[in-house]
């Protein structure tokens, strides 16, 4: 009676060893998003030049690059499973996607914002105090956003001192070309 008993144990536990060996194939295809800001320039360069494909075809996968027109919309896509990468800021990461539980890694540090962000303002001689009254359009929630807080605390104005408009990031070039908007961050 102890030796079926023994069998059907050696056998389970073979099974079980087995079926923990057993793994999913490996993802071939990749969707990643990126939106329109001077550091993420190079997804749309290397799609179009053939090196995003180049680099795919040596490791055996495809890679799919997308460009959308409102950055935290891709975040939010991305969040939601949509993409397998999104390009964002750091600050970003941080938020978005890990209070919707997606653990994210830096795969390519394309931009340290050294330059490329900035508050624009019509005029000669303007400054950040200046926008006291304003309205400023910007994309809300963004590190964008975290920009101006900092400069509007740095010569001790607050976010209420001024109106922030909402503004896509596909949008805001030309939203400053207008007589309406005096400015930008």
């Amino acid at each position: 009676m102890h030796k079926p008993r023994r069998s059907r144990l050696l056998i389970a536990g073979i099974l079980a060893v087995f079926s923990f060996a057993a793994q999913a194939a490996p993802k071939t295809h990749f969707n990643v998003c990126w939106t329109i800001y001077a550091g993420w320039m190079p997804w749309e360069y290397a799609k179009a030049q053939g090196i995003v494909d180049k680099w795919a075809k040596k490791y055996g996968i495809t890679i799919d690059v997308t460009q959308l027109n409102d950055y935290v919309e891709s975040i939010n896509q991305y969040t939601a499973g949509q993409f397998d990468g999104c390009t964002m800021t750091n600050m970003d990461a941080l938020t978005i996607p890990a209070a919707g539980g997606v653990e994210s890694t830096a795969l390519v540090v394309s931009d340290y914002s050294n330059g490329n962000d900035g508050i624009v303002i019509k005029g000669t001689g303007k400054t950040v105090a200046d926008l006291k009254g304003m309205n400023v359009n910007l994309v809300e929630l963004s590190v964008s956003h975290y920009l101006l807080a900092r400069a509007l605390d740095s010569v001790g104005l607050k976010e209420a001192d001024l109106k922030v408009e909402n503004t896509s990031d596909a949008d805001i070039a030309a939203a400053f070309n207008t007589d309406q908007v005096k400015a930008v961050t």
